[in-house]
């Protein structure tokens, strides 16, 4: 549940970049860079304080430190310049895991206000990495400003028609699951949630083993095309508990690399609109269009596995629409699955 005092961070944050970042989905990313570089100094702190040594911040980058970024008595644009250097540096520290150095890959600060800077970092100082599924909730509610704009056909789908659609697929923990067009990965972290609540018992004690927790974790993959859609998914995830999220930037319906791979379960809402000179699909698909969706929903269907149950939402031309591909698409649906 979303306390109030986190809330109202996220809404400061926004309010203070809004003059400078008008754009909301930039405005995400500026705050999701900022709190994983404040957490991954809390994580450094926690260690200290355990007895172990810093990992994060260490050698050549211990100059970049949360606390010396913020209390150093730097000016104005030294802090400017030091934050900016160590977040476009980010992805070549050796002390940080491969899923940090993907979610600050082409991080930059696309601002040169000082005053606007240490207005946001100040903001961002306040919250702490705690481990709870607090954070989680922050970064949905976070996440949710994006659900205003449509980026080529890309809206973010309503938290209750995700949960909705999970219940009624109702993934199971032996189950893979996969979001073809996963966006910020709502339709994962569902389904994790619905497994857990499946997986308890009447106390509200976990009834998975240690080995079912590992391989659920193991079960969840998402692709997107959009590099700023995966940094937002990996932080998503990890801050619902996945230490090591699958999420990759792949081309669903123009690259072949995947083709041979299959899931139990897939659920997904695909960009409908076709981007700027169309799209160029592969020859692998059973229906020869050039629609997103219903290359989306060709797409799944191949890949579900012979028990699998799939997901999508899609625009009712799916169901209406007399042109071949449409009635190709739906004959097939018919007849074979």
């Amino acid at each position: 549940m979303l306390d109030t005092d986190t809330k109202r961070r996220i809404d400061t944050a926004r309010d203070i970049l809004v003059g400078k970042v008008p754009d909301p989905k930039s405005q995400v990313e500026q705050i999701t860079i900022a709190l994983i570089y404040k957490f991954m100094d809390d994580m450094d702190a926690e260690s200290e304080e355990m007895g172990g040594k810093r990992k994060f911040f260490a050698g050549e980058f211990a100059r970049y430190g949360w606390a010396k970024l913020m209390h150093s008595g730097l000016g104005g644009h030294e802090t400017l310049n030091l934050y900016a250097e160590a977040i476009a540096k980010m992805p070549e520290n050796p002390g940080i895991p491969l899923l940090f150095r993907e979610i600050f890959k082409n991080a930059y600060l696309p601002y040169r206000d000082p005053e606007t800077l240490r207005a946001f970092l100040k903001v961002i100082d306040e919250f702490n990495y705690d481990h709870s599924e607090r954070l989680g909730d922050a970064f949905e509610y976070l996440l949710s400003v994006l659900g205003s704009q449509g980026d080529a056909g890309q809206f973010r789908t309503p938290r209750h028609i995700i949960d909705f659609i999970v219940a009624v697929i109702d993934p199971k923990k032996n189950e893979t699951v996969l979001d073809p067009a996963c966006g910020t990965a709502g339709f994962l972290i569902s389904s994790y949630k619905h497994i857990l609540k499946a997986n308890t018992d009447a106390k509200g004690h976990s009834t998975l083993t240690p080995d079912d927790k590992g391989r659920l974790a193991q079960n969840f993959k998402g692709y997107d095309i959009s590099p700023d859609m995966v940094r937002l998914s990996l932080v998503n995830l990890y801050l619902h508990g996945f230490a090591d999220p699958h999420i990759i930037e792949y081309d669903t319906l123009t690259s072949l690399d995947r083709w041979n791979e299959y899931a139990d379960v897939i659920l997904a809402n695909p960009p409908f609109m076709s981007p700027k000179g169309g799209i160029k699909p592969h020859n692998r698909f059973s229906i020869q269009a050039k629609r997103s969706e219903v290359l989306f929903v060709d797409y799944m269907a191949e890949h579900l596995t012979p028990t699998g149950c799939a997901g999508i939402i899609v625009p009712e031309g799916v169901i209406f629409q007399s042109q071949t591909a449409y009635t190709q698409l739906r004959k097939m649906l018919v007849e074979e699955y």
